[in-house]
């Protein structure tokens, strides 16, 4: 049977969660969570994501993601995949990691987008992981970065959590407010349930019904127009990709012939796979291609070595491009 079209549309918001394969602890140590943390935040720059909360528990992972572009699929897939292989390569493993495809549910509204921020943070006083006096400690979660801006990274936006706790600012009055928000919020079983606490993993759609039969329309009106599906969306995006490579060419004076000569692992050539995988997710098979990169493994090595440091003209490269 073939897996159902995630609904994706420009500005849509998720609540995405997974497991380790057979409810594994995958994340059991902190280097594990750390890990998982760091590809998070790289995910979320790469495909211009907006965090709103996240927490990483022993076996599974809750995010709070919105999404400027339809990119949910492309970005969940380097995601996972990404954090599996560093995962498997540290460990000497193999074997899937995940369970399966990520659960990803629609958020309807910014009320409901603040309920499940407050959910997932509560999400370690739940599993009996800490109290709510502890929360600060619980490193791998979104509500210790609330205290700690410069740990935030630009990813994170925490408006909509604290807006929701009363209309509250990012002030340390604010988040001290915030704080015995969720305390009240932790005892509170009937504040729970006014916020749906208990339908918060549940379904496809955190959402009023007329909002679920709107996304619904929606959906049935962009399958009936569109045949092929994905295969129009591959195309669609190809596109974007193709007009991005021929502005960052331009950009640093470069042509196709350029390409066609020169060595597959130039700074020039290596500054753009950087900028393209970055900003649009491309795929090393398309930037290998289309560059003349060699083996697409090549495309992901070239651009490792940019970002640890030892491309420094690829590097200065790469900033005229951003």
């Amino acid at each position: 049977m073939p897996r159902a079209p995630r609904i994706e549309f420009p500005g849509a918001i998720y609540h995405v969660l997974n497991r380790g394969n057979y409810r594994s602890w995958i994340f059991e140590d902190d280097g594990a969570k750390r890990a998982f943390e760091k590809c998070l935040f790289e995910a979320c720059e790469r495909a211009g994501w907006i965090l709103h909360a996240y927490c990483v528990m022993g076996n599974h992972y809750h995010l709070a993601i919105e999404t400027p572009k339809p990119n949910l699929s492309e970005g969940m897939r380097w995601l996972q995949s990404v954090y599996a292989n560093r995962y498997n390569r540290f460990r000497k493993e193999q074997g899937h990691l995940f369970q399966g495809r990520f659960k990803s549910i629609i958020v309807g509204d910014r009320d409901r987008l603040a309920w499940l921020c407050h959910y997932i943070h509560l999400n370690p006083v739940r599993a009996g992981a800490c109290e709510v006096s502890q929360l600060k400690d619980y490193a791998f979660s979104s509500y210790p970065k609330l205290f700690r801006k410069a740990a935030r990274g630009s990813p994170m936006n925490c408006e909509a959590f604290l807006d929701g706790a009363g209309g509250l600012k990012d002030t340390p009055a604010g988040r001290r407010k915030y704080f015995q928000y969720l305390e009240w919020l932790a005892e509170n079983e009937q504040a729970q349930k006014d916020a749906a606490f208990e339908k918060m993993s549940k379904g496809w759609a955190i959402a009023t019904k007329n909002f679920k039969k709107a996304v619904v329309a929606d959906e049935r009106n962009r399958l009936a127009s569109i045949e092929t599906g994905d295969k129009d969306f591959a195309e669609i995006r190809e596109e974007t990709w193709e007009a991005e490579l021929e502005r960052c060419m331009k950009t640093l004076g470069k042509s196709h012939k350029d390409s066609e000569k020169d060595p597959k692992s130039s700074d020039w050539k290596t500054a753009i796979a950087t900028y393209l995988k970055n900003k649009h997710l491309c795929k090393n098979p398309w930037l290998s291609y289309h560059l003349n990169m060699g083996a697409p493994a090549g495309v992901s090595r070239y651009c490792s070595e940019l970002r640890s440091g030892s491309r420094k003209q690829a590097a200065k490269l790469l900033k005229k491009l951003n």
